[in-house]
Order: C-alpha cells, then sequence, then structure tokens
C-alpha cells in the first residue's frame, strides 16, 4: 500500500504526517488489496480537514473527509470513514449464495425422484 500525505495552506510537520501514516496503515490493514492511499490535510482558519481518498483494484475510489478543530482527530476521523465505506463494499461484493453448483442440485433431485418413485411403486 503506497501512502502519500500532501498538505493545502499548511506546512505538514513529521509528527503529522507520522501521525497520519500510523493511522491509514493501522485503520486500513484488514483491506489487504489497496494499492494506494492519499492524504489531503487542509487548513482554513480554525477548520481543520482531513480527506482522505482510498484507490483499490477493479476501479474503486473510496473518498472521506472529516473536519475539526484539531487535525489529529480530522485524520482519525476520515481513516475511520474510509474504513467503514470499504467494509460496506467489501460485504457487497462477497458471494453470499449457496456454494452448491447446479449440477450437484439437480442430481439430488433425480435421486429424490428415483427414491420416490421405487418406494412407491411397490
Amino acid at each position: 500500500m503506497q501512502i502519500s500525505v500532501t498538505g493545502r495552506h499548511m506546512q505538514i510537520t513529521d509528527a503529522i504526517r507520522d501521525h497520519a501514516l500510523n493511522t491509514v496503515q493501522h485503520g486500513l490493514r484488514e483491506f489487504p488489496r489497496i494499492l494506494n492511499v492519499h492524504v489531503i490535510l487542509d487548513l482554513e482558519k480554525y477548520r481543520h480537514i482531513a480527506e482522505i481518498v482510498v484507490q483499490a483494484p477493479n476501479h474503486i475510489v473510496v473518498e472521506a473527509q472529516h473536519e475539526s478543530n484539531d487535525m489529529y482527530v480530522s485524520v482519525d476521523g476520515a481513516v475511520e470513514k474510509a474504513a467503514k465505506q470499504l467494509r460496506k463494499l467489501w460485504d457487497k461484493m462477497q458471494d453470499h449464495k449457496s456454494r452448491e453448483s447446479l449440477a450437484n442440485l439437480e442430481l439430488e433431485k433425480q435421486q429424490e425422484e428415483k427414491n420416490r418413485g421405487t418406494s412407491s411403486g411397490g
């Protein structure tokens, strides 16, 4: 997973960069197929805004944004929102249907019909 951190209207300190990297790695570690993550930190007067863009295979792009009075809280909130969106997408993509093949179901049905025919014929 490639992680990049960008700042708008502010200088990114090493502490903020390290916090963003650690939070993203920890928060999104249950999704191993993520290609890259872009963390955008923005400062507008007293509003600290963190935006996260996650790219995964099959053209999956998830964007999350959080705003607060503290940049660390904003990063944590944005990572939580992105993880929630990814979890929802992964659950949608999983096949929740029966794993039995159609051929096996047809064979079972034929076996049941044979059993009914032999038991009621006697």
